[in-house]
């Protein structure tokens, strides 16, 4: 699955919710009619990154909602800098608040590679080798954390825990899809930290 955005807090009373867009094609991904998949597992996360407590919402009293597995976009707007979203089926503000923290994507396999030669989408390099110029096995990629500087690839190591690397050209000089690799150059103690 491509992620494509963390649904965040609720706005107003009537079910929409802020987005924190994670692609590059925010108006085709929050398209109305678009469908998003909800990450497969995920629980939604409360303030401080504790597991939410399911608003008791939907048919019947006391009955908490459940994320469902697909969301289909209603309406998308951008207000203030912000994505409001609304879905189908999320009517109040009870509602959208069981959504917050929920992460959603698009099946990958529909998704076309991107043009640049020197852009990846994440699920293209989770799971490759992460290897030294000289060929020195350092693990592989977990997963790729979006930070505000520059993206990390999260590096699970042979031995147990992980390290970040930051995905600049200058440390990441090569990136071997057809190789099923990933070739980085640290600066000393970088994966010591």
């Amino acid at each position: 699955m491509l992620i494509v955005g963390r649904i965040g807090k609720p706005h107003g009373i009537r079910g929409e919710v802020t987005v924190e867009v994670r692609t590059d094609e925010p108006e085709a991904r929050f398209a109305p009619g678009a469908v998003l998949r909800t990450e497969p597992g995920a629980a939604p996360r409360g303030a401080g990154g504790r597991a939410a407590e399911p608003a008791p919402t939907g048919g019947e009293p006391g009955v908490a909602y459940q994320v469902p597995g697909e969301l289909t976009i209603e309406s998308a707007r951008l207000h203030q800098g912000r994505m409001l979203v609304a879905f189908e089926g999320v009517l109040d503000r009870e509602t959208a608040e069981a959504l917050r923290g929920t992460l959603v994507g698009v099946d990958s396999s529909t998704v076309a590679p991107p043009e640049d030669p020197e852009e990846f989408h994440d699920h293209q390099l989770v799971g490759l080798a992460v290897v030294t110029p000289a060929g020195e096995h350092l693990g592989e990629v977990a997963k790729i954390d979006h930070a505000p500087a520059s993206d990390l690839l999260v590096l699970r190591r042979p031995q147990g825990g992980s390290a970040l690397i930051p995905f600049v050209k200058a440390i990441v000089p090569e990136v071997d899809l057809a190789g099923g690799r990933v070739v980085v150059d640290p600066p000393a103690g970088l994966l010591d930290l």
